[in-house]
């Protein structure tokens, strides 16, 4: 039968015979471990520090880059830093916790520089850097962290000192004492019984070719410094 319009009307369609091609899956890749905090950290500030390069004026390379520029550096963070450091002069000065603010400035705390260098520093080994020229690494910044050390501790009086680790100190006397018992009285502390030697408390029983035991007294004593 024609369709109205007196054109054929449309095959019927017909369904494949071969089934369709399902999505084959893929092979997962292993997973990136996550980096540590510290990892990520040292990330950021090597980013930051090349920025900083970028931005100098003159811009500097890592090539060029010295001691001073790394101190230049340090100077310009201090603009974001959040401790609160006293001059000299001011009412507060070497008071560890001021009853009010006052107007002195904030700066980046001398723990946090030292760290920040410290990150710095195995940043720029890893990525090419020789360690004799690593400019982090240099005298000049040892000692100018050296002074922010000093100054910090000065205007805050808060001193910063190294805790010392306590480690025990372990004295030990060996006391040996030979005591030649004979077995007539029937078995004792350390004695021996059908050839073999009874152990009893603290001490060690040693038992000698001639049924002689020896006892060996070992004294410690511990003393934490």
């Amino acid at each position: 039968m024609k369709a109205a319009s007196g054109g054929e009307p449309p095959p019927p369609s017909i369904p494949s015979e071969t089934p369709p091609e399902t999505a084959q899956p893929q092979p997962s890749s292993p997973a990136t471990p996550t980096p540590s905090r510290y990892e990520s950290q040292k990330r950021r500030d090597w980013n930051t520090f090349q920025q900083y390069l970028r931005n100098h004026k003159p811009p500097l390379t890592l090539a060029l880059c010295s001691g001073a520029h790394v101190i230049e550096f340090l100077k310009y963070l201090d603009q974001f830093g959040k401790t609160k450091v006293h001059v000299i002069g001011c009412p507060y000065f070497g008071q560890p916790n001021p009853p009010s603010p006052c107007a002195c400035p904030l700066k980046q705390a001398w723990g946090s520089l030292d760290a920040l260098i410290g990150r710095l520093r195995a940043a720029f080994e890893e990525n090419g850097g020789k360690p004799e020229s690593n400019p982090f690494g240099t005298r000049a910044v040892r000692i100018y962290l050296r002074e922010v050390k000093d100054g910090q501790a000065k205007a805050r009086g808060v001193p910063y000192e190294k805790k010392k680790r306590k480690r025990p100190t372990v004295t030990a006397a060996a006391i040996i004492s030979t005591a030649a018992a004979v077995n007539s009285n029937g078995p004792g502390d350390g004695d021996v019984i059908d050839g073999n030697t009874e152990r009893i408390g603290a001490g060690v029983g040693v038992t000698t070719n001639n049924n002689t035991t020896v006892t060996p007294i070992v004294s410690v004593s511990t003393a934490i410094v």
